[in-house]
């Protein structure tokens, strides 16, 4: 089992590293092909903007919305649940996947001087801290979407079939929790229930 990380900006090597330190085979993609042997694709957090702009200049939303209709497992952490976002609240411009039935807003807790760390408690994993760095807001979740954490009564966490998104950076912690959690749903063996 290969699960790659979107490598195109953002904290990619984080993702890999945590991946690599549970023993599963990670690669950076950057180009389509580099897609072809993945069971799972973490999209990391970053720019949103910069990540979509270069994801289309190379044809990776083409490529990754062909290997998620084929069953690919993706995940999203921060900008990376902004790109695969059905809905971009109150920007009608910005480039997204399409893919996850949420509406989120970009900056949605605060810009860079409010980014923070949070205790959160996630559905089957337990206490789990939060770093949100210029962390989008789920404003809105589809009637399929099972929501793992929230912060303040938002959702942070949620889970659609065969997506995740998170609007922290769990990559940053030393807890790998919900990387066993997204490692654990490639190989099927998480079925969700809706709440």
């Amino acid at each position: 089992m290969k699960i790659g990380v979107l490598a195109l900006q953002g904290d990619f090597r984080e993702h890999i590293r945590v991946l690599e330190d549970l023993g599963v085979e990670a690669a950076e993609v950057r180009l389509p092909h580099e897609l072809d042997e993945l069971k799972g694709l973490i999209i990391p957090g970053g720019e949103s903007t910069a990540i979509g702009m270069l994801m289309q200049k190379y044809g990776m939303d083409r490529a990754i919305k062909e290997k998620f209709e084929k069953g690919m497992k993706i995940w999203g952490t921060c900008a990376g649940a902004i790109l695969i976002a059905k809905e971009i609240s109150g920007e009608k411009k910005d480039f997204s996947l399409g893919l996850m039935d949420i509406s989120v807003r970009r900056n949605g807790y605060g810009r860079q001087l409010q980014s923070f760390e949070a205790n959160l408690n996630v559905k089957c994993i337990g206490g789990f801290k939060g770093v949100f760095i210029r962390a989008p807001k789920i404003v809105k979740c589809g009637d399929n979407c099972d929501v793992l954490a929230e912060y303040q009564g938002s959702p942070v966490m949620v889970h659609e079939q065969n997506l995740l998104a998170t609007t922290f950076h769990p990559e940053l912690t030393k807890d790998a929790g919900i990387h066993q959690y997204f490692i654990d749903m490639v190989k099927d063996e998480i079925s969700i229930e809706i709440s």
